[in-house]
Formats: C-alpha cells, sequence, structure tokens
C-alpha cells in the first residue's frame, strides 16, 4: 500500500528521510540584507499590504510556489526583513522627536533597542521557541514517507510576519494617539491597553497561520493559547483600574524610555 501524503490524504511516493533543511542557508540569508541590488521591495510591499488585508493568512501561499519551485518554504529574499529594520529605524526616531530627545547618544539607544532587542533578539527567541515546539509535537509521521521539519528561517520568516502587525497596531497607531494615551483617564488607560492587547493578539494569530499552513504540522491552534494571556492581562488592567491602580502601558512605555 502506498503512503499517504498531506492533509487531503493523497497518495505519495516512497522517499527517504528529509530534514526540510535550509537552516544552512541562515548565514547566507542575513548578509544578504545588505544587497540592496538583489532585494525585491515591490513582493515585500505586496505581502505587507496582504498582511493588513481581511485575509492575512494568504501570505503564506508564497511559501507553498518557494517549496514547489526552490524546495524550501523560507524566503530566500530579506527584503521583507530589510523594510521591517528601516520601519523600526524610523519608528524609533520619531519617537524620539516625539518625547523630546535631543541626545544623539538617545537616538542610538533607541534605534538598537527596536533593532536589535524588539525585533532582531525577540524574533530570534520566538522562531527557535516555535520552530522547536513544532517539531517536537506537532509533526505529522506517516510510514515509508519523508519525514517533514520546520525550518528555522522558516520560524523566523512567520515571526517577520507577526511582527510587522504588531508593528503597525502598537508602534504606529500608539504614536498616531499618544496625546490622548498619556492621558490620566481611565479612558486613555483602556484605550492604551487595549491596543496592546490587539497588537500582541494580531501577533500570535498571524503565527498561528504561518504554522497552520504547513501541511505536515497538526495541533497549531498551540499558537493560539498566548491570546488567552493577553486578554487576561487585559482584563486584570481594568479590574486594577476600577481598585485605583491604573497601568497603563503607553505611561509605562514613556516612562522607561523617555522620562
Amino acid at each position: 500500500m502506498l503512503p499517504l501524503d498531506g492533509r487531503n490524504g493523497r497518495y505519495a511516493p516512497h522517499r527517504r528521510h528529509s530534514s526540510y533543511g535550509g537552516d544552512r542557508s541562515v548565514p547566507e540569508y542575513f548578509a544578504r540584507l545588505f544587497d540592496f541590488k538583489q532585494l525585491d521591495m515591490e513582493s515585500a510591499c505586496d505581502q505587507m499590504v496582504t498582511l493588513l488585508s481581511l485575509n492575512p493568512g494568504r501570505v503564506y501561499k508564497t511559501a507553498y510556489y518557494r517549496k514547489q519551485t526552490k524546495n524550501q518554504w523560507a524566503r530566500d529574499d530579506p527584503a521583507f526583513a530589510v523594510l521591517q529594520l528601516a520601519f523600526s529605524v524610523a519608528g524609533a526616531v520619531a519617537y524620539g522627536m516625539a518625547f523630546g530627545l535631543r541626545a544623539f547618544w538617545g537616538y542610538i539607544a533607541l534605534i538598537a533597542n527596536a533593532v536589535l532587542l524588539h525585533w532582531l533578539l525577540f524574533g530570534v527567541a520566538a522562531a527557535t521557541a516555535g520552530r522547536a515546539l513544532a517539531n517536537a509535537h506537532m509533526l505529522v509521521r506517516r510510514a515509508h514517507s519523508v519525514e517533514q521539519r520546520v525550518e528555522w528561517l522558516y520560524a523566523f520568516d512567520i515571526h517577520c510576519n507577526a511582527f510587522f502587525m504588531l508593528f503597525i497596531v502598537v508602534y504606529v497607531g500608539q504614536f498616531l494617539l499618544l496625546p490622548v494615551l498619556l492621558g490620566p483617564s481611565v479612558g486613555a488607560l483602556l484605550l492604551s491597553n487595549a491596543l496592546y492587547a490587539l497588537g500582541f493578539g494580531a501577533y500570535f494569530y498571524i503565527t498561528h497561520l504561518g504554522y497552520r499552513s504547513l501541511p505536515f504540522l497538526c495541533k497549531t491552534e498551540t499558537f493560539l493559547y498566548p491570546v488567552v494571556a493577553v486578554v487576561t492581562l487585559l482584563a486584570t488592567s481594568v479590574l486594577l483600574a476600577a481598585l485605583g491602580m491604573r497601568v497603563n502601558m503607553t505611561r509605562v512605555m514613556a516612562h522607561v524610555y523617555f522620562l
């Protein structure tokens, strides 16, 4: 009997083990961040527009096409990451100007935090943890068929997609509403904390869509579990506000970075 392949139950040929590699291309991928002539910015912008649409999961269809043509799920073109880096730098400078930051090294510190801590280190941690979780507990194993595994670069792609939504909601949305969100009122607190909850909720939802799009994974709803924690924290902040203990995330951000 031939082994079944994928979730649709079609018959697949007898294949040998494959680790769904591509991790060896990680250094090459990051080296290409500076090869601007080879970056497809138009495609990256199209993917960002897709993420902002009512059906953000469509962005992962390109991963399927890459697998068919290049035998890898991950992007080999880091244009999406380059745009995110540019947005992070611009966002850091914009916040510095909004809060009246004058010191040159203050801007350098803001940019370093935005790029190295918020985007890169958080992304490396999220990709490593997500890949490990998926490969350890979510693989669909079938006799006589190839064992497929999540590439680290694909997990990092998922972070980049999810972080874009977090950036739009929290970084951009918060910046536009700063005069309101920094107010001492309960309304400002609720709006600020709801904005953060929406941003992180979107991050985990896009993350879930990324892993769900891989046909060799199951139980990917696990990646939605952190949304429960986000909602719980939001509800807790409302309860604390009712008790007179106000925690406004925008004001917390301002105190950490500027006050």
